[in-house]
């Protein structure tokens, strides 16, 4: 078995602008490569584990997060980096048609789609993490017994700086962005 960081995409990964609605849309942050490539080369998995409600939404076909992927993966790969795998969710539990419109199981903060991630890819789960932007990757930590690491990118900082109080469960690491995030994870 191996250990895997788990990334959320969109304010952690990628710029947060909304529903990316078109590959033209997507945007690395400038030191994702950089973070991407320190996984690949320290022998853990980098995967990405994203909600994608736009389709059950009808913002967008399915074939589009397929087409934004594809996009994601050339950029990072332009740079000597790549993702080991990307698992979404293109569900909403109230929007759209069936069979988008579904209580499932893989919408985070559910961990469906990290076990599947560790079931197809033999990860362990006990020595992994989860990096995201949002309160809902620190819950999905939790629910999939992996560690958190929450980043100030995306909606972070303003999540930490309002919400934090609320919060049932506190992260495990918290961190400016992803690559401040992979350097403590690695060196740990």
């Amino acid at each position: 078995m191996t250990k895997a960081v788990f990334m959320d995409r969109d304010g952690t990964l990628s710029e947060e602008v909304g529903y990316v609605n078109h590959p033209s849309r997507f945007q690395l942050f400038p030191y994702a490569a950089e973070a991407v490539k320190r996984l690949n080369d320290s022998g853990w998995l980098a995967i990405v584990v994203t909600n994608q409600a736009g389709v059950a939404r009808g913002y967008f076909a399915e074939d589009l997060i397929t087409k934004v992927h594809a996009t994601m993966q050339e950029k990072l790969g332009q740079e000597n980096a790549h993702l080991d795998a990307i698992y979404y969710c293109a569900h909403h539990p109230s929007l759209g048609e069936p069979p988008y419109r579904a209580d499932c199981d893989c919408r985070k903060p559910k961990p469906g789609l990290i076990k599947r991630a560790a079931i197809e890819l033999g990860v362990d789960l006990g020595k992994s993490w989860m990096v995201g932007d949002r309160y809902s990757d620190v819950e999905l930590a939790r629910n999939a017994r992996v560690r958190s690491a929450f980043v100030l990118s995306g909606y972070g900082r303003g999540e930490w700086e309002h919400q934090r109080n609320s919060w049932q469960y506190q992260p495990d690491l918290i961190a400016d962005n992803l690559l401040e995030a992979v350097d403590a994870i690695v060196k740990n």
